[in-house]
């Protein structure tokens, strides 16, 4: 809540600032109190909008969707008193202060998150969790939270099924049965526990659970079978007084995706625009070093299996192709991808251009002629494609991305399954404030440019 006001106290100052100067008149008296105002209009906006529930802060992209849709709903508001009380207000002025100070809340909120992150990852701020289920489900659940601690869950213990020693648990201290919950909680010091899906805990187990934790105020968190569905698109509907569980389907159709489209082009419109000058000095460059041509020209598959010509800069040696066969036994991935840490046929200049992703950077061109999208799932080859199981060629039922959750999660260093679980989540829970999320999560992935080679 300090970051937002901070944000929109900044906003107001900075604004009222360059639109009229350190002076006060009796024209500009009206928008200096509408400046000092700003700060107490974002946060009543942003708790509308439900920007400050714990559930959605410092974890995922709900949060930054929630306050993007608190700046559309300040901005309209704007604009309906403007004209309902024919307010005489400087277009200029409230299309700069209002953005402003919704992008500088994202900005502090993000750089929150870094810092929540970084401690989370020195073993700080980290909440203790007792998971509870059958075995397989318990270790895969430990080993997520271990790989992702930036959550902020730390998995402490396990309950198993009555019958279950707890071997092969990778070390996990297993303190009891489901009917040892209860006291297992407290000799693990835990404040939290999970319970993953499973017949046994059924609804009057996991209510007479509850009713036990409730006293110790312990968090109790139910695992959903439904793996990465948005909670958009998921709702309770009561059903003859059974709570029942409903999933929309997601939207790969309709205006929303028009919207998409319509985003996507003039943002590559704009971008190739801003970056006309890199992309002449990086193609004299490429020019200069090695002989070839610049851009490198290769056959991916697009939407609905469409195959498209795909455009980056030229960052091997041209007898790249030709050298595969005798490297692919050096092949550092665990899936369909060929990737290699140090690979020879990269040129010198090739190794920055990719370091920074500067050699994609002539697929806006694929962008502009729809074949592509700013967001979207990792563009894949026709080879890869050929072996994808049938759940993973559901990557293909949307565009290819230039960026999208793959590249801000890790790049190269993910594991083929991980990969595929960002791009399938993606493409379930897909909305244009997520897209906006990625595209700023992707500036800080580029500057650190782990896994990217």
């Amino acid at each position: 809540m300090l970051a937002d006001l901070l944000a929109g106290s900044a906003a107001g100052a900075v604004t009222f600032g360059l639109r009229f100067g350190d002076e006060v008149t009796a024209y500009n008296r009206g928008y200096m109190i509408i400046s000092a105002m700003l700060p107490v209009l974002l946060l009543a906006v942003l708790a509308v909008s439900r920007a400050y529930e714990r559930r959605f802060l410092f974890v995922g992209t709900d949060e930054y969707q929630r306050v993007f849709r608190g700046g559309v709903g300040l901005i309209a508001g704007a604009a309906l008193v403007s004209y309902a009380l024919d307010l005489d207000l400087a277009r200029g002025y409230v299309l700069a202060a209002l953005p402003t100070a919704i992008c500088t809340s994202v900005v502090l909120r993000f750089a929150l998150r870094k810092r929540l992150h970084l401690a989370r990852a020195r073993g700080e701020s980290l909440r203790r969790v007792l998971l509870t289920g059958h075995e397989l489900s318990v270790i895969g659940m430990a080993r997520q939270l271990r790989r992702e601690r930036y959550h902020g869950l730390e998995v402490v213990g396990a309950c198993l099924p009555a019958g279950h020693d707890g071997e092969g648990m990778n070390g996990l201290t297993v303190y009891g049965t489901f009917d040892d919950v209860a006291s297992a909680v407290e000799r693990a010091d835990a404040d939290t526990v999970v319970v993953l899906s499973c017949p046994e805990l059924d609804g009057e187990t996991l209510r007479r659970l509850a009713w036990r934790l409730e006293r110790d105020e312990v968090d109790l968190v139910v695992a959903s079978a439904l793996v990465d569905v948005a909670g958009a698109r998921t709702t309770i509907r009561p059903f003859d007084g059974l709570p029942m569980l409903h999933v929309e389907h997601p939207r790969l159709h309709g205006g929303s995706r028009l919207v998409k489209d319509v985003f996507d082009r003039l943002g590559a419109l704009l971008l190739l625009t801003a970056f006309g000058p890199l992309l002449l000095a990086v193609a004299l460059c490429v020019r200069v070093t090695s002989r070839g041509p610049v851009l490198f020209r290769q056959v991916r598959v697009g939407r609905d299996g469409r195959a498209f010509r795909i455009f980056k800069f030229r960052s091997m040696y041209v007898d790249a192709e030709a050298r595969l066969a005798e490297l692919r036994h050096l092949n550092e991935h665990d899936g369909v991808l060929f990737k290699i840490r140090d690979d020879p046929r990269v040129t010198r200049v090739g190794r920055w251009l990719r370091r920074f992703s500067l050699d994609e950077l002539p697929q806006l061109l694929n962008v502009l002629l729809g074949q592509m999208s700013l967001v979207g799932p990792r563009p894949p080859l026709p080879s890869e494609v050929a072996v994808y199981a049938d759940d993973v060629r559901r990557r293909l039922a949307v565009k290819p991305g230039m960026t999208g959750l793959w590249q801000v999660s890790g790049r190269s260093d993910l594991p083929w399954e991980e990969a595929v679980r960002l791009d399938l989540r993606y493409v379930e829970n897909w909305s244009l404030s997520l897209d906006l999320v990625i595209l700023l999560r992707t500036m800080t992935a580029v500057v650190r440019s782990s896994g990217a080679y």
